[in-house]
């Protein structure tokens, strides 16, 4: 089995990884992540889910919060898809070997050229191209523009200059004819897009990309094979969420920031597969959900070796960090600990997404929480609701009685080993 994986599953799964496209995504969005985290909190700090809490501090101090709140928002989130274009642009650039600031401002005029000026707000351009609507338009307006100023740059179509100008006027009159040939390149698009009956790239991406992605990542079948392909592959010792990450993340991000967008305005939240969705609802503990494998350890379990792990293991793993428990089983080529690791995240999977779409409890709504937020506040600080929590202590439960037979088949095969040396 083990020789199988190192043949087929790891050469697959590391050219994956390692694909400067996908790598570059991943990468990009990550750097996002900080960000979007502070304001997530911004957010929640002024909707927190305490009946009088916003009429609370606003009788303390007036509406200056609010508007506090709102313009931290709003100068985030209405800029969103522009951040998403100018951080892929670097990281793209930086894979492919181009150092500096020059693959961001590369990046960053090319999304400036595509906003049509067609919506106004008086003398204003309308900011709805440059948020979320905009996300799969800087994703790969980021990488496309990267591509074609290396492509150029790698032509060495440059001016030549004299000796006698300074090296540093040099250095940027170099740059002239590649950037030249990307915005020639993106204004003949916009120009040509702008005759038709699609008017922008933002339509004709929203039509035939983002909105066919978004429909597809935003159902039960794809956060099942996400999570599935996600465990099943660290049971060969391949990171899987970095895998599937490099997939999922772009369609997921984008439902996320509409669960954002729409909580803050107080909407309907619209979707329920998103990034919230998998980190609390499916996965506790880590990969594998093995929060609830821990719990079997430390109640049930009767091996030193298992109570040892199961005590260093414990508390690491109730704030998400499961390392302890995936290498000191181990998880890794370990048939007795696959199938319920696999297991457990898709029945999570299937039973939140049951309870989601019957409005048992409330959506996630986007707020994006530290990783490390244990289970039950998590649940709750991510719907605004108690019901999520009281979900989480259910799917905990269920995942220990499925794990339960597993370790402890595992727990008496290091309990007759113990007895064996300690005869010896």
């Amino acid at each position: 089995m083990q020789e199988k994986a190192e043949k087929y599953l790891i050469p697959i799964s590391t050219k994956i990884t390692n694909n400067v496209f996908l790598k570059s995504i991943r990468e990009g969005l990550s750097l996002l992540t900080p960000l979007i985290m502070i304001l997530s909190l911004f957010i929640l700090i002024g909707n927190f889910p305490i009946p009088g809490w916003s009429s609370f501090w606003t009788s303390v101090f007036g509406d200056e919060l609010t508007e506090i709140i709102a313009s931290t928002f709003v100068g985030v989130f209405n800029f969103i898809g522009l951040l998403v274009c100018i951080v892929i642009a670097h990281t793209y650039g930086n894979n492919s070997g181009l150092k500096g600031i020059i693959p961001s401002l590369v990046g960053l005029i090319s999304f400036l050229i595509l906003i049509p000026m067609t919506n106004r707000i008086g003398a204003d351009v309308s900011t709805v191209y440059f948020g979320p609507n905009g996300i799969f338009v800087g994703l790969l307006v980021g990488v496309i523009s990267v591509e074609l100023y290396k492509f150029s740059f790698n032509k060495k179509w440059k001016i030549k200059l004299s000796e006698s100008i300074p090296p540093a006027v040099g250095d940027s009159l170099t740059e002239l004819l590649p950037f030249g040939f990307v915005v020639l390149i993106f204004a003949v698009i916009k120009i040509v897009l702008g005759m038709t009956g699609i008017q922008s790239i933002h339509n004709l991406i929203f039509i035939m990309i983002q909105e066919p992605l978004k429909n597809l990542g935003d159902s039960l079948i794809s956060v099942i094979l996400y999570n599935f392909l996600a465990s099943f592959l660290w049971i060969f010792g391949i990171n899987g969420p970095t895998v599937t990450n490099s997939f999922w993340s772009p369609i997921l991000f984008s439902l996320t920031q509409d669960n954002l967008s729409a909580f803050q305005i107080g909407d309907k939240i619209p979707h329920i597969y998103t990034q919230q969705f998998i980190d609390i609802f499916t996965t506790y503990g880590g990969g594998g959900s093995t929060l609830s494998l821990l719990l079997i350890v430390v109640l049930m379990c009767k091996s030193k070796q298992l109570k040892g792990l199961g005590k260093l293991a414990l508390v690491p793993g109730i704030f998400g960090i499961n390392e302890p428990v995936v290498f000191g089983i181990p998880v890794i080529f370990n048939l007795k600990i696959a199938i319920p690791f696999v297991a457990v995240p898709v029945v999570n999977t299937i039973i939140s997404g049951i309870v989601f779409s019957m409005h048992w409890v409330p959506y996630p709504t986007g707020v994006m929480l530290p990783w490390t937020t244990p289970p039950l506040i998590s649940g709750w600080l991510s719907t605004g609701s108690w019901l999520a929590a009281v979900l989480q202590l259910f799917e905990l439960v269920v995942g220990m009685l499925i794990y339960y037979p597993f370790v402890k088949s595992l727990d008496k095969q290091y309990l007759l080993k113990e007895n064996n040396l300690e005869v010896n």
